[in-house]
């Protein structure tokens, strides 16, 4: 059994000789949850696009068992379907890959000619996949690798899809907020459902019944009659829903791919955890002067605390950026950045946001100066960037490597790590200048004290600086961050400008209380670092 998505037992806990450490909330045995399928051996798999691997439950226990671990040759799995004899059917969206998986483990790739394949479902022995993607086409894919089959195209996003008892294949247009259907042999589409909630899995129940997911905020299924048309919903709560899967006993299980876990979903709404939801990274992590703490999950912005809960604040199918990244508490605001290259002002009372910046690739740490000005690192451009209120871009670094984490002292000193480096800099008006060298993939940085503290990920440490003479300290040592130990993996090649698996960042930030906050984003936890002699 998996105790986390990081350590199993007998590995190392977090440890420091001068802080105390503890979880804001429980770690996250799912990273993230998408397409779901229950396997031969009576287990339901479950597809997790940001992990880039595949683990099975135990329904009865809860248990969890990663089977397509994070260094396959899967990179970004969002679907999956089982033939008759077992053999596994994989969607791999960011490269446009399909896969299959024998019962022995080997893998094998069928297709390259689905772009972003999502929705996959065998009948039978047959297999098809669509595409989700604006004018997305569906397929007949052959296990023997041979070229696919077009049935038909014009999808507005497809989606988990499911064979009907009429014997037509039903699928979503989630753009049109639609369910279409249409013979396995391919013929004339015919549209099914209309003005549906943010439709993106179509399922059937044991008894034939048609059950319509929506990825919105409030979690809502609609129950379709196929002779009447009448439809009733069942609202669950659980926003972000991405696919479902009933077992033997008609019990409905969802995933979601804003909050992970897996969820049985009774007919009058109520739910019952099996898998419990967590945070999909975090990537950024923030306090504000309150000492409300918030994490951006890349689908959702969360806050979590003492409770051990992660509670969400927003999805990105609602006011919330898409894709959000790294954030700042800057008063009563939040400063944003997403996988998009967007910088963002937000307003998490008011669920308010206004762009600042645009199309700087996919930005890492970002700061607040103490004259207002927003902080960024760039790595995939190698700036590091400030803008002011009037959104007006300052250059504060350009030609580095990787600057990945930064931090803004009380007199305006500007820092930032760089990765491929191994370099804490000092950003002087003549150029960067190493406070200290010789790290292992530096990433987040946070200024408090006056000292400078470091999340070194390479040896899952956090290191103290000092920045007269660079001196460093060991603080902290077995931090959940990065990749477990023993996984290498090379990230995907994403086509298509399709949005892929974001690069892992563990963020670190300074809270009011004299504190530290480190994303501990190798098991879905935030860990505060208290001051020995503190509460």
């Amino acid at each position: 059994m998996t105790t986390s998505r990081f350590h199993t037992p007998g590995q190392g806990q977090p440890s420091s000789p001068r802080w105390n450490l503890r979880r804001l909330n429980d770690t996250n045995p799912l990273w993230g949850s998408n397409g779901t399928a229950f396997g031969p051996d009576g287990r339901l798999y479950v597809a997790q696009f940001l992990a880039g691997q595949i683990s099975a439950v135990d329904i009865a226990t809860g248990d969890v068992e990663i089977v397509v671990p994070l260094d396959s040759p899967v990179q970004t799995p969002d679907d999956l379907a089982f033939a008759g004899d077992g053999t596994m059917y994989i969607a791999d969206i960011a490269p446009s890959r399909v896969w299959r998986r024998s019962t022995a483990g080997e893998y094998a790739l069928l297709t390259e000619t689905v772009r972003q394949p999502n929705g996959i479902t065998c009948v039978g022995d047959r297999l098809f996949v669509n595409e989700m993607r604006p004018g997305g086409r569906l397929f007949e894919v052959f296990p023997d690798g041979s070229e696919p089959k077009l049935l038909t195209g014009g999808l507005a996003l497809g989606n988990a899809m499911q064979l009907g008892p009429d014997g037509k294949l039903y699928y979503p247009h989630m753009m049109d907020r639609q369910v279409w259907r249409i013979p396995p042999e391919g013929g004339q589409p015919e549209l099914v459902a209309e003005d549906l909630d943010a439709p993106v899995a179509v399922r059937f129940d044991r008894g034939g019944e048609l059950r319509v997911l929506s990825c919105g905020p409030h979690g809502v299924i609609t129950r379709i009659d196929q002779d009447s048309g009448e439809r009733s919903l069942i609202r669950t709560g659980l926003a972000g829903l991405d696919n479902a899967a009933f077992d033997a006993e008609n019990r409905m299980y969802v995933s979601s791919f804003a909050h992970g876990g897996i969820t049985e979903v009774h007919e009058d709404g109520r739910t019952r955890d099996i898998v419990r939801r967590g945070m999909n990274g975090p990537f950024g992590v923030t306090a504000d002067r309150s000492g409300t703490v918030f994490a951006t999950d890349h689908f959702s912005l969360v806050s979590t605390g003492d409770s051990g809960e992660v509670t969400p604040v927003d999805v990105a199918t609602a006011s919330l950026p898409t894709y959000v990244r790294t954030v700042a508490a800057d008063g009563d605001v939040l400063q944003l950045t997403t996988a998009r290259g967007e910088v963002y002002t937000y307003d998490p009372r008011q669920k308010s946001s206004r762009v600042r910046a645009r199309g700087l690739g996919e930005p890492a740490g970002i700061a607040v100066a103490p004259d207002g000005r927003v902080v960024v690192a760039v790595p995939g451009s190698g700036q590091v960037l400030a803008f002011d209120e009037d959104d007006a871009v300052t250059v504060l670094a350009e030609d580095l490597p990787a600057p990945v984490g930064v931090a803004v002292t009380a007199d305006g000193t500007c820092y930032t790590t760089d990765e491929r480096l191994g370099s804490l800099l000092r950003l002087d008006a003549d150029g960067p200048v190493a406070v200290c060298d010789g790290l292992l993939a530096p990433q987040g940085l946070a200024a408090t004290g006056g000292a400078l503290y470091v999340v070194e990920t390479g040896r899952r440490r956090l290191l103290r600086v000092h920045p007269q003479d660079g001196a460093v300290e060991v603080e902290a040592e077995e931090l959940a961050v990065g990749l477990p130990p023993g996984i290498e993996r090379d990230e995907p090649v994403v086509t298509d400008g399709f949005i892929g698996r974001p690069r892992s960042f563990a963020d670190l930030s300074a809270g009011p209380d004299g504190g530290l906050l480190v994303a501990a984003n190798g098991e879905g936890s935030v860990l505060r670092l208290e001051p020995r002699g503190t509460a």
